[in-house]
């Protein structure tokens, strides 16, 4: 489904049908496009002060079905200018979603005719702001609690296929309550 207007020029409704849920089988080459990601990344930033970058979201957990969205965490140094590292981002094609205080995420792969073959989120925080780093780890480690997750996503999926922010929220409690968990067992972690 197209629209004959600029992704900027849509509204909240339409976004939502041109890029709907879906949910795919697991591919290994997900940690591929990401390890590719990571060097571009890398390259553009090797200036600004990067403290880590990580694969995060469903595509980090082993063996479960997902978006087909790559979401990459950048950590950058608690006293960096982080609208600084953000400019640079924009200036090499990746389109700003969101801003909030700390954080800035944006967006690679979409187009006027729906996704590209390989779709990047980028979320912009500073060091220590990396709650997913914990979730990822516990669900990789904890393959029964990875399959709950699975099961919740594919449960929402068609249920709320229009509907990213309903989507996620339906998410919140099983995902904060699992953080919080994994925080107390990997105390420390990052």
């Amino acid at each position: 489904m197209a629209f004959n207007k600029e992704l900027s020029e849509m509204s909240l409704e339409e976004l939502w049908k041109l890029f709907p849920i879906f949910l795919v089988a697991h591919n290994d080459k997900w940690k591929l496009y990401y390890d590719e990601m990571e060097i571009l990344l890398k390259n553009i930033l090797s200036g600004y002060p990067i403290e880590r970058v990580s694969h995060i979201g469903s595509t980090a957990i082993a063996g479960i079905w997902a978006k087909n969205i790559i979401d990459i965490l950048i950590e950058v140094s608690k006293d960096s200018d982080i609208e600084k590292t953000a400019k640079i981002i924009e200036k090499n094609g990746f389109t700003q979603m969101s801003t909030e205080i700390g954080r800035i995420s944006f967006n690679l792969g979409y187009t006027k005719d729906g996704f590209a073959d390989k779709v990047f989120h980028i979320h912009l925080r500073y060091a220590g702001d990396n709650d997913e780093l914990y979730f990822r780890d516990y669900l990789n480690e904890h393959a029964q609690t990875a399959k709950e997750y699975e099961t919740i996503k594919l449960r929402l999926w068609k249920l709320f296929e229009h509907n990213r922010d309903a989507y996620t929220n339906a998410k919140t409690g099983f995902i904060k309550k699992w953080t919080q968990e994994a925080k107390k067992v990997y105390t420390g972690r990052y």
